[in-house]
């Protein structure tokens, strides 16, 4: 069969997938990205990248300006889609990540090709101020910008065949008369690969902490306040006052993936560093890390601290799970579809740097008496998140959708 997926990230969100359909040689997969990503190839899948038109430099001024980028994307990927067809390339199966805007244009230069779309976040006004302890009413230039948000998205919503959405609580964002269209199916985990190895110690290049005893992690691909990085921050010395011999580390890049950005050449890791005083003897930041040393850091944690605002569900918290690590995360409603205060990790309040710390510190205390939870929380993630569970799911809508478009019957 041929396959293309669309995504300007790779592999993203479709690694298990089109590694699964690029292993069949009968399997025709294209992976059209905005990321040429050099050193990761996956056998059996073709990547083509695409590029944007130049944006003006007064892009960022208009209310519509974040629909020029998405129409850009677009645009680009429309003209890939173009030059397939003329080579007589015609997909039985579109799949695309929505809300970058690289999938606008799908339907339109394929129209009897189903589309399936990966739904993942839907904006609007009462998901505005997440990082707020105060419920504010967003004012209407916020509003706006959050409608513009999602106007690629209700595109794909009517353009789609179907979607996937990765949790219960992220659907539920999205309009309810769409929702016979999504169904919630996780992108899946690897338990084989992200498995406890409780006798670890943790060795890096450039950092030996293999005589350490109490080592408390913390993973985000950005430092941003929608995943709790300065709450975090401040409960460090609280952290360390009550267990001196512990050691901190904080992986992931110094810049905003999700909210707001800060003004032009600050940071949230320079600013909170500033505010808190932390020994780097102790506190050790580190860059993001390949996935062999990445999950050497989940292995060796005492404790892993996990926080979100109410918003999309990092692969992190499940896969730190996976390896049985003692997490505590933030009691939030994305966290709460998942971890059970108490039997498969530690809920605290997102908000007080106090709470988060006590957690911890409670956590680092009584080690022995969280064995059950850790082994629950592996539990969780073998029994609902596993890719060996998932990925049938996924492979199943697949298989309805090309079927039921062959036969020119509906999907039901």
């Amino acid at each position: 069969m041929r396959f293309i997926f669309i995504h300007p990230n790779f592999p993203a969100q479709f690694r298990h997938l089109v590694e699964f359909l690029g292993k069949n040689p009968k399997n025709k997969v294209i992976f059209i990205t905005g990321s040429p990503r050099p050193e990761w190839k996956i056998p059996g899948v073709h990547k083509i990248i695409f590029n944007e038109e130049p944006l003006p430099e007064n892009l960022y001024a208009g209310p519509l300006a974040n629909f020029v980028q998405v129409r850009s994307k677009g645009e680009a990927v429309a003209k890939i889609l173009q030059k397939l067809k003329k080579k007589n390339f015609v997909p039985d199966l579109i799949c695309g990540h929505s809300g970058w805007g690289s999938t606008l244009y799908v339907k339109d230069v394929f129209p009897e090709t189903p589309f399936l779309g990966y739904f993942e976040w839907y904006y609007h006004e009462r998901n505005i101020n997440l990082t707020s302890e105060k419920k504010r009413v967003a004012g209407i230039d916020a509003r706006i910008r959050a409608r513009n948000r999602s106007l690629p998205i209700l595109n794909d919503l009517v353009a789609c065949d179907h979607g996937f959405c990765p949790t219960k609580w992220q659907k539920g964002h999205f309009p309810g008369e769409f929702h016979k269209k999504l169904s919630v199916i996780h992108d899946g985990i690897n338990t084989n690969f992200f498995s406890p190895a409780p006798d670890l110690k943790l060795k890096l290049p450039g950092l030996d902490l293999s005589s350490v005893k109490e080592l408390v992690t913390y993973t985000s691909r950005g430092f941003e306040p929608y995943r709790g990085f300065p709450q975090f921050i401040e409960s460090i010395p609280l952290i360390l006052e009550k267990r001196p011999k512990a050691h901190i580390v904080i992986v992931g890049e110094d810049r905003v993936c999700y909210g707001s950005q800060l003004p032009k050449g600050q940071s949230y890791k320079t600013l909170m560093r500033e505010k808190v005083k932390l020994d780097p003897g102790q506190v050790h930041f580190v860059n993001s890390l390949p996935y062999g040393q990445y999950l050497q850091v989940l292995q060796a944690s005492s404790v892993h601290v996990y926080l979100t605002v109410p918003f999309v569900l990092s692969w992190s918290l499940l896969e730190a799970m996976a390896c049985e690590c003692l997490v505590v995360a933030s009691d939030t409603p994305p966290v709460r579809e998942v971890i059970q205060n108490g039997v498969n990790g530690v809920l605290t309040n997102f908000f007080s740097p106090e709470k988060i710390a006590e957690k911890v510190v409670a956590c680092l205390e009584y080690p022995s008496f969280m064995q059950t939870v850790k082994k629950n929380a592996r539990k969780t993630v073998l029994e609902k998140y596993g890719i060996d569970k998932m990925l049938p799911r996924q492979l199943h809508v697949i298989k309805q959708l090309t079927e039921a478009a062959n036969s020119k019957s509906l999907f039901g």
